[in-house]
């Protein structure tokens, strides 16, 4: 090996003191990394080894070195993986959650309106799955966010849902939060401060029973508009929140919802 590139020269230095390795390293991160790749690139293609290590997790997986290892083999340069800790991966073995069909995703949106958004998207995605085996949702979360996320997770799918929360893998101190997505969101919110990186795990919201009666067969084919506005009725509520409320009873999205209302009242004109 002839060099390392390393997502923080500083973190990486740290290790290599340790073990009293001495290579040279560079810097390729989320910000220079194009430009690096085009450098390293032309290394390797001169004969150079060059190892890719990031601060905490695997490179290209939430972390950078995509882009670099797309580069290297478009440049026809061998690309060997060495396996290492695993965020998502080593949250999912530990977490008692299903692990034989389950969905990385990453970091969830950062702004409110967008994760809600993605989550009711995800969850009518789910719902719509014709598999009947149970699949676990892997995210990545900020500590600043998880409180949030695990609101609107508990709003939009429902709070009974199994949930484990994984703190600090692989690290001195490592946690693991297991319980309904209810149960988990009152455990973090009882502290007064949430520290450490965080892969959080959520068991993907499965299609409502569907109802054998007369009664249910009525309701599943009755319009969502004229539902919308009995529950408006019923509430004395606005029709956002009658959406809200139609959305769990149904199991679905309140944006696939809300689209259905508006191609109801676009056939209507």
């Amino acid at each position: 090996m002839d060099r390392i590139a390393c997502e923080d020269t500083r973190q990486t230095q740290k290790l290599l003191n340790h073990f009293q390795i001495e290579k040279k390293t560079v810097s390729c991160h989320e910000h220079n990394e194009r430009e690096r790749a085009a450098e390293l690139v032309e290394a390797l293609k001169a004969g150079e080894r060059i190892a890719l290590v990031s601060d905490a997790g695997t490179p290209a997986i939430s972390d950078p070195g995509g882009w670099l290892v797309r580069e290297a083999i478009a440049a026809g340069v061998p690309v060997v993986p060495i396996p290492g800790a695993n965020a998502a991966i080593s949250a999912l073995i530990a977490s008692g959650l299903p692990a034989e069909d389950f969905h990385f995703l990453g970091f969830l949106p950062e702004k409110a309106g967008a994760r809600r958004t993605f989550l009711e998207d995800l969850a009518a995605a789910a719902q719509s799955d014709p598999r009947a085996t149970p699949r676990t949702l892997i995210f990545y979360e900020a500590p600043h966010r998880i409180l949030e996320t695990l609101a609107d997770i508990e709003e939009l799918w429902g709070g009974l849902l199994r949930a484990v929360v994984a703190r600090e893998l692989t690290k001195v101190h490592e946690e693991f939060i297991r319980g309904t997505v209810a149960a988990v969101r009152k455990e973090l919110a009882s502290r007064d401060r949430i520290r450490g990186e965080i892969t959080l795990l959520v068991e993907a919201p499965r299609p409502a029973a569907s109802s054998g009666n007369a009664e249910g067969s009525e309701a599943a084919h009755e319009k969502i508009a004229a539902r919308v506005a009995r529950i408006e009725a019923e509430g004395g509520i606005d029709e956002k929140e009658a959406l809200k409320r139609l959305a769990r009873e149904l199991g679905r999205s309140k944006s696939d919802l809300y689209r259905e209302l508006q191609r109801e009242r676009a056939r209507k004109r």
